[in-house]
């Protein structure tokens, strides 16, 4: 009788168990699979945590930005959840509240996941305050006024839309958008005080205010954090505000670490921006401008290329790790953005890597370079 020979099958070589075990560890605790988890830092003084890597959801309420579908935005938000982003931020004149009323109907089954963070003081349906600029959604469109205005009713009045919209009974960090020039700083943080002992809010923070404004916040309020502009061409905070939050405890959590988009390579010489897109008229998109950053991310592919990442997510790590910096917002407006967003998280760049991107930067921009070409 014939006997039947079993197929050979090619010899594998499976590494050894404890490697297995040491991998998922680095990759789940990186963010990098569904329902990992992200390292969370402290937010100054407060008890309140955030992720490095913190949902910018500016461009989900479509306003300022051209757009956006509604199912990209809750996709690009639950995604953000699954890999690690716990943290996302945002603001009640994004969209004049479209943006909150997305990121709430995003996590209404989950907000014991998430820590939110919004912002007030610029309205549209008040002319209380000093006018900050007017807007057109579009083209020969209806213009809004947008006026700051951070009295002490109308911050009770933003913080009690902001929960409705939210669909939450409290917000982990409110923070005062821009400061209010026809409001002292005293009056608007009593505000905040108060919103602090009734529960409503967690933490109190500010953005785009210099050192001394945040010294007179301080006096009144615990200030956890401030949000100012920071990215690889835009770095003037570490001449002045940045030093002065880090001796005081303060968290600096950095919007635009992209600088809009434009540090992720897409950007390129014959992108063209609409009207109803801000960065139409930003100074950092003008032709000179633009072709200076390309040249500067020409340099960067080599150490993003190393660590098999793309150019944006080189920027986004490099600034969470900077001295100072405790997280930084970073937009997306789908499922698929949120994802790479995430993976920017997963890699470590070495001291001499470092090195040499702050040199590079130090040479092609240096922190007081100025985008008004």
């Amino acid at each position: 009788m014939k006997t039947s020979v079993p197929e050979r099958v090619p010899w594998v070589r499976i590494p050894p168990l404890p490697f297995l075990i040491f991998m998922c560890g680095m990759f789940f605790s990186r963010g990098i699979f569904p329902g990992s988890k992200m390292e969370l830092r402290q937010l100054g003084g407060s008890d309140v945590k955030i992720t490095p890597i913190t949902l910018g959801a500016w461009a989900i309420g479509g306003w300022m930005w051209g757009g956006q579908d509604e199912a990209d935005a809750i996709a690009a938000i639950d995604a953000s959840i699954d890999c690690g982003i716990t943290s996302i931020d945002t603001a009640a004149i994004y969209g004049y509240g479209a943006s909150e009323t997305i990121v709430g109907k995003a996590v209404a089954s989950k907000r014991d996941q998430v820590q939110l963070l919004t912002k007030f003081g610029l309205r549209c349906d008040s002319t209380d305050g000093q006018l900050c600029f007017k807007w057109a959604d579009k083209p020969g469109g209806l213009e809004r006024s947008i006026y700051n205005n951070a009295r002490p009713d109308s911050v009770i009045f933003e913080c009690e839309q902001s929960l409705k919209r939210l669909r939450t009974d409290y917000i982990d960090v409110f923070q005062c958008h821009w400061p209010d020039p026809t409001t002292p700083i005293d009056e608007t943080m009593s505000a905040i005080d108060k919103l602090l002992k009734d529960g409503k809010i967690r933490a109190a923070g500010v953005s785009n205010f210099t050192a001394e404004q945040i010294e007179q916040a301080c006096s009144v309020v615990a200030i956890a954090s401030n949000q100012p502009p920071y990215s690889m061409v835009n770095r003037h905070i570490e001449d002045g505000v940045l030093g002065y939050c880090s001796e005081h405890g303060i968290s600096t959590i950095a919007y635009s670490p992209l600088q809009r988009g434009l540090l992720t390579g897409k950007v390129t010489m014959d992108r063209k921006f609409p009207q109803t897109d801000h960065r139409s008229a930003n100074a950092f998109f003008k032709p000179a401008n633009r072709q200076k950053v390309l040249d500067l991310l020409d340099k960067l592919h080599p150490i993003a290329d190393a660590h098999s990442a793309t150019l944006a997510q080189l920027v986004i790590n490099w600034t969470i790790n900077q001295p100072g910096i405790t997280a930084a917002l970073v937009g997306a407006r789908n499922a698929a953005q949120a994802k790479e967003n995430a993976h920017a998280a997963s890699f470590e760049l070495t001291a001499d890597e470092t090195s040499a991107i702050n040199e590079i930067l130090e040479s092609d921009f240096p922190a007081g370079w100025e985008s008004n070409a």
